[in-house]
């Protein structure tokens, strides 16, 4: 009697409880049914998961793109920046020594920064003893670069222009010009100054002292010498020269005429020995093989 109360109340309570209820039992049927119900919305929703797929990838592409463009865009644009800074220095430094007009002290605007204090104080000394004795002025100008005339003499021509716009000051003065990083400079003046130097020694100061010993990175060589020539001329001296060229002379590795000629002789006896060899042991071998026979 126990036992069926027991059995009684425990079917109740199996019965009243929703989570065991919920549970379903694990029959085969059941597992064939709640695969295909599974499958179902998968399939349906297939469609729209791609498209929604394909949408978040083409997100991602244009965010990459988007992404990578404004990489290239600051890029080019940090280019360009640095670009106009080093071409906009090399201008201001330009027309800095343009508009700072002429050295009032030392003669000399070395703006390339290549001139040591030993070759400023020879210029000084050499360039103030021709004003005191003859009265002519020259000024000596280094710049790394030039970017806003066609070459170093036009350049040079507009310093000139600039720092002595009328004939009358700019009559007895000299310009020498040297750009390092073109490796070329120029000399100009005004009429006096031209006619006292001649054409001659300008020509030959431009096409040997400045151009060649710069090309050496031998600047202060390349100023002063072409000072020492320019004063030279102006006092009617004899012309120093230009830069002296040394011949390095290279010891050659071949043979010259006479000893191939003498060696092509030892040459031949010792190919014709070997070929002899060559062709006469087998044959007296053979003689000897077929002899005893």
């Amino acid at each position: 009697m126990m036992a069926e109360v027991m059995a009684r109340s425990t079917s109740s309570l199996l019965a009243g409880s929703p989570s065991v209820a919920a549970v379903p039992k694990p029959s085969t049927p059941f597992l064939g049914k709640a695969l295909p119900s599974l499958a179902m919305p998968t399939r349906k929703s297939s469609g729209k998961a791609q498209c929604a797929v394909r949408a978040s990838m083409t997100d991602v592409v244009s965010q990459a793109k988007a992404t990578v463009g404004t990489g290239l865009t600051a890029l080019a644009l940090s280019a360009v920046m640095s670009m106009g800074v080093t071409a906009s220095s090399v201008e201001a430094s330009e027309f800095n020594v343009l508009n700072e007009g002429p050295p009032t002290e030392n003669f000399v605007v070395d703006d390339a920064n290549v001139l040591n204090r030993v070759t400023r104080s020879d210029l000084k000394r050499l360039l103030r003893d021709l004003e005191e004795r003859k009265g002519f002025h020259i000024n000596v100008i280094t710049l790394r670069k030039i970017t806003t005339k066609a070459d170093s003499f036009e350049f040079a021509d507009a310093i000139l222009e600039k720092w002595y716009p009328t004939l009358e000051e700019g009559n007895n003065k000299g310009i020498v010009l040297l750009v390092t990083t073109q490796k070329e400079g120029a000399v100009t003046g005004g009429p006096a100054f031209t006619k006292a130097v001649g054409d001659q020694i300008l020509e030959a100061v431009t096409a040997e002292n400045l151009p060649v010993l710069a090309t050496d990175e031998k600047y202060n060589e390349a100023i002063y010498s072409t000072a020492k020539r320019l004063v030279a001329a102006i006092d009617g001296l004899e012309d120093p020269g230009g830069p002296s060229f040394k011949e390095n002379k290279r010891e050659s590795n071949f043979k010259s005429k006479q000893e191939t000629e003498s060696k092509r002789g030892q040459f031949s006896l010792v190919v014709g020995g070997l070929l002899v060899i060559a062709f006469v042991v087998p044959m007296a071998q053979y003689y000897a093989y077929v002899s005893r026979k």
